[in-house]
């Protein structure tokens, strides 16, 4: 242990205690029972927390390349959450994503783990969750008085969500069987029910009317954004016209994988004889969550060996169905090794019939040789990480996310795509998909005029409405439910929608400058073992790192 690995341990113990529920979704031991308090003393607390860790890391000894290292990652973080803090973003955030209510709908959710359920940590969250909520609305309505309020339709999709809390809660408890703890369970999840209500008719009464109509948030907040999620510095002019770019080439290379699927028949055709085709449909809910558990287990075998080495503890994945509306996400391994890898999948368990073919690709994006890979090796990396790098996935979209779409393409290279209808999935799908949301992104933040040629309202300026309809000519059918989601998500969080494909970007990048740098020496397993072994960082950072390997 240095002195460095020293102050990141006290740090990653003072944060877990300061906000148990982003601890918990990074796997961190030891506050399963707690919540994070949303109140301003909490949000004070927390600020003061990075004010003095990074004065102590300016005076802290780095001893040699792996301090250094940490150091840096360390520092980049504290940051910007000091940037934040600056800007007073945080404590009158509210997005439809990953704000205070989707953190405390989650940190219930994942102890929800069926007959490993720890219900003394469900008793204990649900008892807080009233008092939580309650010291949120006093932020809420302290950041009103300031004039700081979220846009209108990031107040009222959180309202909406916490209106759907209480059944869950409710389910959950009657899981619980008629146990020790069933009676308290009960009652607490009828009080955080009520709580959940109470909270929503806030919002609509007290905040919502309060609430501005504009949603762009403007260059300024949106280059904050960039340093948040990505950690680089970006011309938002030249990434703008390079999504146009992009998803012109996405598009080509998605036309060519219908071509194998059904020749001469166009995109439009593959997709509706891939929705019928009954090999790429499944019964319902639990034969899907079954599917894509043994999807995931059958990718690890096929890497595993050949093209990556994956230690034994991470051979074990958990695929998981939500019935709440959160999308789809992965959690890291706990750090203890008691929670494994889990892949959250939100779908509607009264669905009849599931539609597969644009499946795979996501799964390899979530688990292996996505993030469970990515994530589970930084987690157990006790060799050249200290405890905050194991654990800070978290705080870095643009190395994770950027990853995950990195290995969809990935399996393509690898030849690992079983059918034609699954790979024609993965340019149809998340490729597409977050090739047309870098434009509409920062299209719509930044109120920027469509260019002539692209044959889509040219010459005028983005809206949320002129988004949504991009995003419909951009991507299939199967997400139109979703698509409203994906603007109200985009406008809540500036910048981390582009975190997919801009890091995708520098992944490949990379990988190729250490191909020139290597030559015929180059081995794609070892540039793969040497960038995940640097643990999550900043874009820019993780270019010089591997420029020094």
């Amino acid at each position: 242990m240095t002195a460095l690995d020293d102050l990141a341990d006290r740090y990653v113990d003072e944060f877990a205690a300061l906000d148990p529920c982003r601890a918990a979704m990074m796997g961190i031991a030891g506050q399963d029972a707690r919540l994070t308090d949303y109140a301003p003393d909490g949000f004070a607390a927390r600020a003061d927390l990075s004010r003095r860790t990074l004065s102590e890391l300016a005076a802290t000894p780095v001893e040699g390349e792996r301090d250094r290292v940490a150091a840096g990652v360390l520092r980049e973080r504290l940051r910007v959450e000091l940037a934040l803090e600056d800007a007073k973003v945080n404590d009158s955030f509210l997005d439809t994503t990953d704000g205070p209510v989707q953190r405390l709908r989650q940190a219930v959710e994942v102890l929800d783990t069926g007959a490993a359920t720890d219900w003394d940590a469900v008793l204990g969250r649900l008892e807080a969750l009233p008092g939580t909520l309650s010291g949120l609305q006093v932020s809420l309505a302290r950041a009103r008085e300031d004039g700081r309020v979220s846009a209108r339709r990031q107040v009222v999709g959180n309202a909406e969500e916490s209106r759907q809390v209480p059944a869950y809660l409710t389910g959950l408890a009657e899981r619980a069987g008629e146990g020790p703890l069933g009676g308290a369970l009960r009652k607490a999840a009828e009080a955080a029910g009520r709580a959940w209500a109470e909270f929503a008719a806030f919002l609509d009464a007290e905040v919502a009317p309060h609430a501005p109509g504009k949603d762009a948030l403007g260059a300024e907040r949106y280059r904050l954004g960039v340093q948040e999620f990505l950690g680089t510095h970006l011309d938002l002019a030249e990434t703008y016209q390079w999504g146009w770019e992009e998803l012109a080439r996405v598009e080509a290379q998605m036309a060519a994988a219908a071509e194998q699927v059904l020749p001469g028949q166009g995109v439009a055709a593959v997709r509706a004889a891939l929705d019928a085709d009954p090999a790429h449909r499944l019964p319902g809910a639990q034969a899907f969550r079954d599917w894509i558990q043994e999807l995931a287990e059958r990718a690890m075998a096929d890497l595993d060996g050949v093209h990556f080495d994956i230690p034994r503890r991470l051979r074990t994945i958990d695929c998981r169905l939500t019935p709440v509306a959160s999308g789809i996400y992965y959690l890291a391994p706990a750090e203890d090794g008691s929670r494994p890898g889990t892949v959250w999948w939100s779908l509607d368990r009264a669905q009849e019939e599931v539609v597969t073919w644009s499946v795979p690709a996501t799964m390899f994006h979530e688990g292996a040789p996505g993030h469970h890979l990515q994530l589970g090796t930084t987690t157990f990396n006790t060799a050249t990480l200290n405890r905050f790098q194991r654990t800070a996935c978290e705080f870095f979209p643009g190395h994770c996310e950027g990853w995950g779409l990195y290995a969809e393409r990935l399996m393509d290279e690898l030849g690992l795509y079983a059918d034609p209808g699954h790979r024609f999935g993965m340019w149809a799908g998340g490729q597409q998909f977050r090739a047309a949301r870098v434009i509409v992104d920062i299209g719509m933040h930044l109120e920027l005029e469509i260019p002539k040629g692209t044959g889509f309202h040219e010459g005028e300026r983005w809206t949320p409405q002129l988004g949504l309809e991009f995003l419909g000519l951009h991507s299939g059918p199967d997400l139109a439910p979703q698509l409203q989601f994906e603007i109200d998500r985009y406008l809540g969080r500036p910048a981390q929608a582009i975190a997919y494909k801009v890091g995708e970007k520098a992944w490949l990048e990379l990988r190729e400058e250490a191909r020139g740098r290597a030559g015929a020496a180059f081995d794609l397993k070892d540039f793969h073992r040497t960038a995940l072994d640097l643990g999550p960082m900043g874009l820019d950072m993780l270019r010089d790192e591997l420029a020094r390997a």
